[in-house]
């Protein structure tokens, strides 16, 4: 989450909550953000569609991050996973998918309208007919108001090299504007999930996943442009739970010297659980073993919980803490455990 209503100015404010929003969480009734259906392979962007309409996975929605907006409101950026030209499985072949990131907003933080327009094209991303995906939207720190998305900017499979990019915006994130060249490229990585933490010197760290490893981390001393790899790994790839992919991480900032991680563990390619961490410097990082969400139930996560965003709902007091959790979950419904992505949704249990 980045909360631009607790500060607009690009500081470690924009990660903090009023407490720490903690492991117990329930998950809600209602999706967040539907998956257009099957027949409807080229949705305009603030489409709503029936609940019992046809979805076999061809199309999903995934990668939510929330921006609390200085009036209180709440935007979502999320990326729609669609059908490339020539490849009618969609996002049940997702090496071979489109994506595009679109927005919507809530007043409550439960309920979210679809805005019109794409907020960032796989074109216009420097992807081509491939996929943007996961954007982070945070402040400039030159004091200019304008905010900065880092995305995913894949070109083909998985195992293909990618990189993160970034766009500006002087619209309060609506029009964007694609800066030249990488932030962060590795020689024959694939990199995923861009988180950015403002660090108390006026550096910002940049988490993200590398494909094989776990989640890495780089800092920037220039705002945010240029970034060097920091030795060591955040969250290793290992077994149990992480054996397959250690992924997304979302960074709640609960002090100066502490810090929460909430990242989605694959322990297969079948199935995803959403862990947590702690941290004192955001660099060592100590998990607990037992999940926070876990998918089953027979529900829209029924295979998959995983990329998620953690941020407070507009009740929530010191005295009375509560928090929503949006996340992308996979019903499992088609071959490979695979099936229809939806952003879905959990609340803080209460204390």
């Amino acid at each position: 989450m980045i909360n631009l209503s607790r500060s607009r100015e690009a500081s470690p404010a924009i990660h903090e909550m009023s407490s720490d929003p903690g492991v117990n969480w329930d998950k809600w009734p209602t999706v967040a953000i539907e998956a257009a259906p099957d027949d409807d392979a080229s949705p305009h962007p603030e489409s709503r569609w029936a609940p019992e309409a046809i979805r076999t996975g061809v199309c999903g929605s995934v990668s939510p991050r929330v921006v609390v907006l200085p009036g209180g409101r709440y935007r979502m950026y999320y990326s729609q996973l669609l059908p490339r030209p020539g490849f009618p499985a969609g996002a049940n072949d997702y090496d071979n998918a489109m994506s595009r990131i679109l927005s919507a907003v809530s007043e409550d933080g439960l309920t979210w309208s679809p805005e019109p327009g794409v907020r960032l094209g796989p074109q216009q991303g420097g992807a081509g007919d491939f996929r943007v995906v996961s954007s982070e939207v945070v402040p400039l720190p030159d004091g200019s108001g304008r905010l900065r998305m880092y995305y995913e900017c894949c070109r083909g499979s998985q195992t293909t090299r990618n990189s993160i990019n970034s766009a500006l915006s002087d619209d309060e994130g609506l029009k964007w504007q694609v800066e030249t060249g990488e932030r962060l490229g590795l020689e024959d990585a694939n990199l995923s999930g861009p988180r950015i933490v403002y660090l108390e010197d006026g550096r910002c760290r940049l988490y993200v996943s590398r494909r094989g490893t776990g989640i890495i981390s780089a800092i920037s001393s220039d705002g945010g442009t240029t970034f060097e790899i920091e030795p060591g790994v955040r969250i290793a790839q290992s077994p149990p739970l992480t054996a397959h992919a250690a992924f997304a991480p979302e960074i709640i900032r609960r002090g100066p010297s502490d810090y929460r991680m909430y990242f989605a563990a694959y322990s297969t390619a079948e199935r995803t659980d959403i862990l947590t961490a702690e941290s004192a410097d955001g660099l060592d990082w100590t998990i607990q073993a037992e999940p926070v969400l876990s998918p089953g139930g027979g529900g829209w996560d029924d295979a998959k919980s995983s990329e998620m965003c953690v941020f407070e709902l507009p009740d929530s007091t010191a005295e009375t803490p509560r928090f929503a959790m949006v996340y992308e979950g996979c019903d499992g419904t088609a071959v490979g455990v695979r099936g229809v992505w939806r952003v879905v949704c959990a609340v803080s249990a209460p204390r």
